[in-house]
């Protein structure tokens, strides 16, 4: 499919052809469903933890005395039934993480570059860079785009310094190297901003090159 470049002050240049096996697919809804499910489950780190009652402090003497006082038998204060005491069955630490195929990442990937396509919320800009890291560099051209207050992922060829830290105070933005994004990236920002050369970066990085 083709759509328009601009460049980052919002004026057409010229067009670009998007790849149809990347963005132009039938969106596989399960698929996606099942990547962002593994990335949620990689962002736990699993570190929760409760003491059993060999594992709280104190409760080493009994009590009190076996008989004599009619009250229940008592062994430790930190029995799970006293307040202070051990739990039962709590929770260990443990990994959430999910594998699933390499083949259901990338045509969840291309399932997700689909939906954005037909919504018509991919715009394609020429390459650019700020000469200085100011906030303000990325706001004007946001505005420019007509983009400014959305969810909006900006896509690099590479890591550029300026670009990134221009954006970083910016709510509801994010910037990331194209060959680097995830499906959760994707679906949870509504504007997918592309530069002209990271096009090249994910068709290299579907083709297995990058």
């Amino acid at each position: 499919m083709k759509v328009d470049v601009l460049s980052i002050s919002g004026q057409k240049s010229g067009e670009v052809e998007l790849p149809d096996d990347i963005f132009g697919i039938e969106p596989n809804e399960h698929v996606m469903y099942q990547a962002v499910r593994v990335y949620l489950a990689h962002q736990r780190q699993g570190t929760h933890k409760t003491k059993t009652r060999t594992e709280v402090s104190g409760g080493g003497k009994k009590p009190w005395k076996q008989k004599g006082r009619g009250t229940a038998r008592a062994g430790s204060s930190r029995s799970p039934v006293w307040v202070g005491g051990g739990t039962v069955f709590g929770p260990k630490p443990h990994k959430y993480t999910i594998d699933i195929p390499r083949k259901m990442k990338r045509l969840a990937r291309k399932s997700a570059f689909s939906c954005r396509a037909s919504e018509q919320n991919i715009i394609v800009v020429e390459d650019f860079t700020f000469n200085d890291y100011k906030t303000k560099n990325m706001v004007a051209m946001l505005k420019a785009l007509n983009i400014s207050g959305e969810k909006a992922l900006v896509l690099l060829p590479e890591t550029i310094q300026n670009v990134v830290l221009s954006g970083r105070n910016i709510p509801k933005l994010k910037t990331a190297p194209a060959d680097k994004i995830s499906t959760y990236d994707i679906l949870n920002h509504k504007k997918i901003v592309i530069t002209k050369s990271a096009i090249d970066t994910i068709v290299a990085t579907f083709a297995g090159v990058a």
